[in-house]
């Protein structure tokens, strides 16, 4: 048994260029080019433990595809495919399979790697995946009672600026300082604004609301937001059962009116939103359409709803 503190368990093993090798061998020189320009990709992907005991990677293609597509956006020549990587996420947790009691957190990252320097080096593609059990991202009593929100004073970058569709590893520092602004302010979460002032996302997930009318918005993938998986499985969960959900930008004093918040991503899971800059949200507690999708998404996850067991890859 691993663990990355006293209390986070961690694979013994990482899988780095095609190789396991011991958690404590995972090192990349100090001379990469990703440490020090920021170009690299990397996906955050969920495996539960479902309700017969099994082991299921939640939508790992998905997944995958993305980290593809985010490297072709950052001209990264793969060095695998998208199968060999899902593999080797599915091989990582068979390696582990007693650890992982209550589901594993897997992280697949591909970066530049060291070689020449400079803004124009074009050096090997370095890949690499982990695995540890994180919990609830925004913390279990914030998935139950939800979590206070700051809107931050750092805006999400234009279109032009980063790459929206990518997730990509160094347009990150946007969110860690907005997320650094959130804390150190007393706050669990930061909310961005676009450059025209309107809902994008929160630092690390995608925001939806209810309004008093009842109706279920989310910014749209016009924005400058990351296209969520979370995101897309809420919005096919509310679809199917006959829920309508707007894809429109509002402003940030639409969500100090609303009935209910709650931010979807594979870290946070379903995350209410109980407050906005100061200003209580609805009653102050998850709300219907908040519970509703949690509760159908963790049913989803743990294999009870067999018309989604497609999204489940068993390990």
């Amino acid at each position: 048994m691993s663990s990355t503190s006293s209390s986070v368990l961690r694979a013994d093993q990482i899988w780095i260029d095609g190789k396991f090798v011991k958690w404590d061998e995972g090192h990349m020189h100090v001379m990469t080019h990703a440490l020090h320009y920021g170009l690299g990709v990397f996906e955050g992907i969920r495996a539960y433990r479902t309700h017969d005991g099994r082991l299921a990677v939640f939508r790992l293609k998905e997944h995958i595809q993305r980290l593809m597509d985010s490297a072709h956006i950052c001209l990264m020549k793969m060095p695998y495919t998208a199968e060999q990587l899902e593999e080797a996420c599915l091989e990582l947790l068979r390696k582990q399979r007693d650890l992982f009691s209550n589901g594993a957190y897997l992280r697949p990252i591909a970066f530049m790697g060291d070689g020449a320097m400079g803004l124009g080096a074009v050096n090997p593609i370095r890949a690499v995946i982990t695995a540890w059990d994180w919990g609830a991202y925004l913390g279990e009593k914030g998935i139950r009672e939800g979590i206070r929100a700051k809107v931050s004073s750092f805006t999400r970058m234009h279109v032009n600026v980063n790459m929206v569709r990518g997730k990509i590893s160094g347009q990150y520092v946007n969110s860690i300082l907005a997320k650094r602004e959130a804390v150190l302010g007393g706050y669990d979460e930061a909310i961005l604004l676009d450059i025209s002032g309107f809902v994008a996302e929160a630092s690390g997930e995608n925001i939806f609301m209810v309004n008093k009318k009842g109706v279920i918005k989310t910014p749209p993938l016009s924005s400058p937001i990351l296209d969520g998986i979370t995101r897309d499985t809420v919005l096919k969960l509310l679809k199917d059962s006959g829920r309508y959900v707007e894809e429109v930008t509002f402003t940030r004093d639409a969500l100090y009116i609303g009935n209910e918040i709650f931010f979807t991503g594979t870290a946070a899971e379903i995350t209410p939103v109980r407050e906005v800059d100061n200003r209580q949200v609805g009653e102050g507690k998850p709300g219907p359409v908040t519970k509703f999708v949690q509760d159908t998404y963790f049913r989803v996850v743990r294999g009870q709803e067999p018309r989604y067991a497609e999204w489940l890859t068993y390990v």
